[in-house]
């Protein structure tokens, strides 16, 4: 029995509200499951793009997260293929969403010719959005 695809990605976060609007609003995820008090979480919600879902959920009862960074080991970032960079970059401005990166003073940059952004999650996951596969 071998891997068939990844299922999903699960994410913590301290600003449910806040990060329920960032992936449903302005990414477009579906809420597929919300889930309250759920095994001693205040929330446990699946959300689902296309074949893709992430799990969204509150800490335990008196755990404190930690903030998030990118010197952590482990996922340093989720990459959303889009057809139009410059596109999905105004259709997000225009939802009011202002938490880009800047990279060398600039929020649509290049790596190695290929045009990509990145956003941070109101739990600070950080969101890479490119428009050409590798």
């Amino acid at each position: 029995m071998g891997i068939k695809m990844l299922h999903h990605v699960c994410i913590q976060t301290d600003k449910y509200n806040e990060s329920l609007d960032f992936y449903t609003r302005i990414l477009g995820f579906k809420v597929i499951k919300e889930s309250k008090d759920f095994h001693t979480r205040g929330y446990n919600t699946w959300i689902k793009y296309e074949e893709f879902m992430i799990e969204l959920q509150t800490a335990k009862v008196n755990d404190t997260l930690h903030k998030w960074s990118s010197l952590n080991s482990g996922p340093v970032h989720l990459g959303f293929l889009v057809d139009d960079v410059q596109s999905e970059y105004n259709r997000i401005k225009d939802l009011g969403y202002t938490d880009f990166k800047l990279k060398n003073g600039h929020i649509i940059y290049e790596v190695e010719g290929e045009k990509l952004f990145k956003i941070k999650a109101p739990e600070g996951t950080e969101i890479e959005i490119r428009d050409t596969d590798i």
